[in-house]
């Protein structure tokens, strides 16, 4: 009965909250409402389970006696038709819950968001802009979506506006969250975004969003391109065969200018997220390509040089079972436009009992994440089998086997 008395007042009350009425934007007063069926879809047929059924109508009694809730019966039937909240006792429900379930109200969210606004104001014109958006919200009594991101968003729109040292992105990375992979991963594409469009400079033809950093002397390592398989290069007038290097050749971003043409006479083209994957890979009429992350300007046209020059070979991306795995794969087809398949990186890997024991939780910002992916089908399957199970995986486990 646990699960009914938690959902049960929790869905009433975020109903409440997430109306006009509580904005004092609406114009018709409804109640606010629910069916027995979002809490139980067999609450109304003739099968269900009579358990659960009388598990509902028990905990809809215990609440009205609390006076949180009113319900209406259907006619000579011992089912309940709908549920209402008690519009008046929203507060003292959302205390009932924090105290009972750790919820947050909204009377909490907002204080959370006021904090920002006052921490963060006040440093930069981009952060200013996004505080005044912020306080917008609360002036119409709603909470900011996804107000927990746009602090870190702040954080890093401050320190970037304000930065005066040459430093590379993953160093600034390490300075704003003490993580060098935070800014990439989580924030930076938003960021990037928000400045661009306060100084109205969209991206021109073949500049990728985060280029606008270069303005604030923050830039990206020196790019390396690292490929390895039976690839013929064309470079200068000089024709280099790569088949011959086992493990491969890198060579500066700075000289794609000079190459000509390149022929890849494997079947398989991969690029690979992390390099010690990349490094271990090696099946048989198979290119590899080290991405690192999100695809940079100079990997971004030299994938389209290959593509070009290749249409033939079938291209696949090979990453980590995670959201920031997925979303690379996201991004590398969208700035390539190539159409690469995703390699290694369905649920057959997370059920695969050898990497069992590397499985790891999902985290609160994971779940965030994987749930805006499940909107798209070619991560569908296997995003729904991540929340369910709780589970992720890093692809050097799964590189190692094969």
């Amino acid at each position: 009965m646990n699960d009914y008395e938690e959902k049960m007042l929790l869905l009433l009350v975020e109903k409440y909250r997430k109306s006009k009425k509580d904005s004092g934007t609406g114009r018709i007063n409804r109640r606010t409402q629910i069916k027995p069926i979002e809490l139980y879809r067999g609450y109304n047929r003739n099968d269900g389970d009579l358990e659960q059924i009388n598990a509902i109508n028990e905990t809809a009694s215990k609440y009205r006696e609390k006076g949180f809730l009113t319900f209406e019966m259907k006619k000579f039937s011992n089912e309940i038709s709908s549920i209402y909240l008690v519009d008046e006792k929203v507060e003292e429900a959302e205390r009932y819950l924090t105290e009972h379930y750790q919820y947050e109200s909204k009377h909490e969210k907002m204080k959370q968001v006021k904090k920002i606004i006052e921490q963060y104001s006040g440093y930069s014109p981009v952060a200013d802009r996004e505080c005044a958006k912020l306080q917008a919200s609360l002036d119409k009594n709603v909470v900011p979506k996804d107000y927990e991101q746009t602090k870190e968003v702040l954080r890093a729109l401050i320190f970037i506006e304000r930065n005066e040292r040459p430093l590379y992105v993953r160093e600034a990375s390490m300075l704003i969250y003490g993580s060098s992979k935070y800014l990439e991963d989580n924030t930076l594409d938003v960021v990037c975004g928000l400045i661009r469009k306060f100084r109205g400079k969209p991206c021109e033809e073949n500049e990728l969003p985060d280029e606008i950093l270069s303005d604030y002397r923050i830039v990206k390592e020196t790019q390396k391109i690292c490929l390895k398989g039976d690839i013929v290069i064309v470079k200068s007038g000089k024709t280099l065969e790569l088949g011959s290097f086992r493990s491969g050749v890198e060579f500066y971003a700075d000289e794609l200018d000079e190459i000509e043409r390149i022929t890849v006479n494997n079947q398989r083209f991969i690029t690979v997220e992390n390099k010690t994957s990349y490094m271990r890979c090696g099946e048989a009429d198979t290119a590899y390509f080290y991405l690192g992350g999100y695809a940079n300007r100079f990997q971004r046209d030299f994938l389209k040089m290959i593509y070009g020059d290749n249409p033939g070979v079938q291209y696949f991306h090979f990453g980590d079972i995670d959201a920031g795995g997925f979303y690379i794969h996201e991004n590398l087809c969208r700035i390539t436009e190539i159409p690469f398949g995703i390699y290694r990186m369905s649920v057959n890997e997370l059920k695969n009992p050898r990497y069992k024991n590397c499985l790891l939780s999902l985290s609160r910002n994971d779940r965030k994440r994987l749930k805006t992916l499940a909107e798209h089908n070619v991560y569908q399957e296997t995003v729904k089998y991540m929340l369910e199970r709780d589970v992720k995986l890093e692809q050097e486990i799964v590189s190692y086997y094969s």
